[in-house]
């Protein structure tokens, strides 16, 4: 899959789903010596085990999941491809080992660290380990980061950007529905991101990446928690550490409203919840406060305005579909 391709759909590697005969065989050289040029080889008296989705943005790629029971390398051979980029490893879960350019750090959860394709290394995970790698062209991020070749083999600042790097990129991994435009935007928001995390002053920068990391964030806060009554700004700004206002500030610049998405997304539950036959016995007023409507006049009022209809329209609908 090329970087700037416009399908950028995600693509799944799990070694649960070759022959346990030919897993590891097929894993090394597919894989391994294909797709992500690295040399793996499984450790002994370990357990071999790897899940990892990959996507490519314009210009950046993406590789997330859990491996074990491996050591990765960039060999002499492999680097005959030329490839000399950067890539950003944060270590999500579990404990990894990394040794590059006479540099050895033992990584724990929350932990990044810079490397280069252009040059020899090894990442060691004995057991299971959850991670996030992102690979970015030498110049893209020297932009950002003019000191970054200092900075090989060395853990990445901690720090907020982290945790928004994670977030971001996972949300992402999750939508496949982007435009090329959104692609090329969510790949600089990466980069900028990604900067931040290896200590670029945000002087200068126009921190788009951070805003769009932090809606992202807030978004699937109030998308895992709609159906409390009780959500409001004030208390979704106070869990992602941001003020009332600057939530505010973040939506506005997408043309909407904290209010109008929380209801967005306890509108679409609901009606969800009413088209699915295996819910056709629950009472609507149910629905509605298990979306989080306080009282179920409201429900019906905001229901039938946002989708011209009833809720028991809508069921009455689903039902017939079903047949």
């Amino acid at each position: 899959m090329e970087a700037g391709q416009a399908a950028s759909s995600c693509r799944r590697f799990s070694s649960r789903e070759l022959a346990e005969k030919d897993r590891i065989a097929i894993w090394r050289e597919v894989y391994g010596q294909t797709v992500i040029r690295l040399d793996i080889e499984p450790l002994r008296d370990r357990p071999f085990e790897a899940d990892l989705r990959l996507r490519a943005l314009p210009g950046i790629k993406l590789v997330a999941g859990t491996i074990g029971g491996a050591r990765d390398r960039r060999t002499s051979a492999l680097m005959a491809d030329g490839n000399d980029d950067f890539g950003l490893a944060i270590n999500i879960s579990g404990t990894s080992a990394v040794t590059q350019c006479g540099h050895e750090s033992t990584l724990g959860a929350g932990d990044g660290i810079l490397m280069s394709c252009g040059d020899a290394g090894t990442f060691m995970r004995p057991s299971p380990s959850r991670f996030l790698g992102i690979r970015i062209p030498r110049a893209t991020l020297m932009t950002h980061v003019p000191d970054a070749e200092d900075k090989v083999g060395r853990k990445a600042v901690r720090g907020a950007a982290i945790g928004l790097l994670l977030n971001y990129t996972e949300t992402l991994m999750q939508n496949e529905t982007l435009g090329a435009a959104e692609q090329k935007l969510a790949a600089n928001h990466i980069v900028e991101l990604a900067a931040l995390a290896l200590g670029a002053r945000e002087a200068g920068m126009q921190l788009n990446g951070v805003r769009a990391a932090r809606l992202a964030a807030i978004k699937a806060d109030i998308a895992a928690s709609f159906s409390s009554p009780a959500l409001s700004l004030e208390t979704v700004a106070m869990r992602n550490g941001v003020s009332a206002r600057y939530v505010q500030m973040l939506f506005d610049a997408e043309g909407e409203t904290f209010s109008e998405f929380l209801l967005g997304c306890r509108l679409a539950h609901a009606r969800r919840m009413l088209a699915d036959p295996h819910f056709s016995d629950r009472p609507i007023a149910a629905i509605a406060f298990g979306a989080g409507f306080a009282d179920l006049s409201t429900f019906n009022r905001a229901f039938r305005r946002r989708f011209g209809m009833t809720p028991s329209e809508m069921r009455g609908e689903g039902r017939t579909d079903s047949k």
